[in-house]
C-alpha cells in the first residue's frame, strides 16, 4: 500500500536534491518479471501479509545476491510477515540494527540521530535494520517509522513540512546509499 503521490514525490526531491537521473514516475515491476535485472533498486512497503511464492524468493535471493538493493517500509503491519519472508529468503541471515554514524544517515543529508519519525504507532523508536552480504547491504528494512507516509502529498496526513522533509531527505540518502554502496 502506498498512496499515488509518494514514490514520484520522492523521485522529484532525488533529482532535484543529487545528481541522480530518475524517472519521473515509479516502474511497477514483479519479482517474476524478466527486467527485473534491470533495476538495481527495489522498494515495497505495506500494511499487511507479505507473502512469496517459491519462485519469488528465488528471484529476490538472485537479484539481491547479484547486486541488488530492496528497501522495505514498514506502513505498520507488515513487520511479522516481512520478517518471515526474509527468512525464507536469506535462512541464515539476520537483520542488523544500523548505528547512527552509518553512511546511510550522511550521504546527501545529515541525520545525526537516525531515521526521523513520521507517524507514532506503538511508541516504539524507528529503527533501519539490515540484511548484508559481506559489507554490502542487499535490504534495508526502515522500521516504526512510516517514511512513505512521508513522501505522500501534504493533504494526504497534513504532516508539517519539516517532518515531510525529513522522510523525503531520508529517502534521497537510501536511494543515493543504495546505488553508491
Amino acid at each position: 500500500y502506498s498512496n499515488p503521490s509518494s514514490l514520484p514525490n520522492l523521485l522529484n526531491y532525488l533529482q532535484t536534491h543529487t545528481t541522480i537521473i530518475a524517472a519521473d514516475k515509479e516502474a511497477r515491476v514483479k519479482l517474476t518479471d524478466e527486467n527485473l535485472f534491470s533495476y538495481p533498486y527495489l522498494y515495497m512497503t505495506g500494511h499487511g501479509n507479505v507473502r512469496f511464492t517459491e519462485a519469488e524468493i528465488i528471484r529476490l535471493r538472485t537479484f539481491l545476491q547479484r547486486g541488488g538493493f530492496l528497501h522495505a517500509d514498514d506502513n505498520y503491519g507488515m513487520d511479522q510477515s516481512f520478517r518471515r519472508e526474509m527468512k525464507r529468503v536469506f535462512p541464515e541471515k539476520k537483520f542488523v540494527e544500523l548505528p547512527h554514524d552509518h553512511p546511510v544517515y550522511s550521504q546527501v543529508f545529515d541525520f545525526k540521530y537516525g531515521l526521523p519519525k513520521v507517524h507514532e504507532h506503538d511508541n516504539k523508536p524507528p529503527q533501519a535494520l539490515a540484511l548484508f552480504e559481506d559489507e554490502r547491504i542487499m535490504i534495508l528494512y526502515t522500521y516504526e517509522c512510516d517514511l512513505g507516509d512521508g513522501w505522500e502529498d501534504i493533504e494526504v496526513h497534513n504532516d508539517p513540512q519539516t517532518l515531510r522533509e525529513a522522510a523525503l531527505q531520508m529517502g534521497v540518502n537510501i536511494i543515493h546509499f543504495a546505488l553508491t554502496q
